[in-house]
C-alpha cells in the first residue's frame, strides 16, 4: 500500500487520543485504576447488546476502539467470534496478553476501521463502538463504514456522551477533575454528540435506528443500570436494513 493511500486511511485518528491510550494502556485490566468505570458498566452493555440482537453465540462481531478487550472479552465468553479493533498498540498488547491468558480466541488487529472495510464488507453479525465517535475527527465516517461491514439485518451499537451541561458537570468535572474517576483531558465537550445529531447521520446511511436508551452509572455505588434519560451517556441500537 502506497503512503498517500496508508494516509488516508488513518487521517480519521487523533494522534493525541492514541499517545493518552498507549500510556495508559498497563492499566486496562486494573478494577480499581482509571479504567474502573469501564468495567462497572460492562455488564450492562453487555445485556443490552445481547438483547437487542438476539444472542451472540457463533455471531461474527467487530469491537471497534476494543482497547484492552474488556467488552471483547466478554462478548467472546458468551460463544461470539471476535474481531477487537484498535489503533493504540499498547492497548493491544495488553488486549492480547489477556485474552491468552484466559484461553480466549480473540483476533485482535492494530487497525482503523477505514483500513478493516477494505476486506470486510458485509461481513459483520454485529458491530459494538462504544464511545468512540467522541474521540475522533470525523464520527460519520465510522458510522458510514459500520453500516457497509455489517450484514443485512445486522446489528450496530453505538455508545457515546450527549453533548449537555449535566454531562459536562458529571463527566468532565464530577468524573475527571473532582473525584479522579478518570484521567484529566479524556473527554472535550465540543466533540460530545446529541441524539438528534447521531440519528440524524444514521439516516444518511443503510441503517434504522431501533432503540435508544440512556445508561446511569453511580460512581459511588459502582451501580449501572439502563435507563430512559439519554441527556449524559446513552446507547444506540440499529439495524441495516439494505
Amino acid at each position: 500500500m502506497n503512503k498517500k493511500i496508508t494516509k488516508n486511511l488513518t487521517k480519521n485518528i487523533d494522534p493525541k487520543e492514541i499517545k493518552r491510550f498507549n500510556l495508559s494502556a498497563s492499566q486496562w485490566w486494573n478494577t480499581n485504576g482509571i479504567f474502573q468505570s469501564l468495567h462497572h458498566i460492562n455488564n450492562t452493555r453487555l445485556h443490552y447488546i445481547i438483547k437487542y440482537s438476539n444472542g451472540l453465540h457463533k455471531k461474527k462481531i467487530l469491537d471497534i476502539g476494543c482497547g484492552g478487550g474488556i467488552l471483547s472479552e466478554s462478548m467472546a465468553r458468551k460463544g461470539a467470534k471476535v474481531t477487537g479493533l484498535d489503533y493504540s498498540s499498547n492497548s493491544l498488547n495488553i488486549a492480547k496478553k489477556h485474552a491468552l491468558s484466559h484461553n480466549l480466541i480473540i483476533n485482535y488487529k492494530l487497525e482503523t476501521i477505514e483500513q478493516h472495510l477494505l476486506n470486510h464488507t458485509n461481513h459483520y453479525d454485529i458491530i459494538t463502538c462504544m464511545e468512540v465517535l467522541e474521540h475522533v475527527p470525523n464520527p460519520l465516517e465510522i458510522i458510514n463504514a459500520c453500516s457497509s461491514m455489517i450484514k443485512i439485518g445486522g446489528s450496530i451499537f453505538f455508545s457515546t456522551l450527549n453533548r449537555t451541561l449535566k454531562a459536562w458537570l458529571l463527566v468532565i468535572i464530577g468524573a475527571e477533575y473532582i473525584f479522579n474517576l478518570i484521567p484529566k483531558g479524556t473527554h472535550t465537550l465540543e466533540r460530545f454528540i446529541t441524539p438528534s445529531e447521531l440519528l440524524d447521520w444514521i439516516d444518511i446511511t443503510k441503517l434504522e435506528a431501533n432503540n435508544i436508551s440512556g445508561i446511569y452509572y453511580n460512581p459511588f455505588t459502582y451501580n449501572c443500570m439502563i435507563t430512559q434519560d439519554i441527556s449524559v451517556n446513552y446507547i444506540l441500537h440499529t439495524q441495516r436494513t439494505l
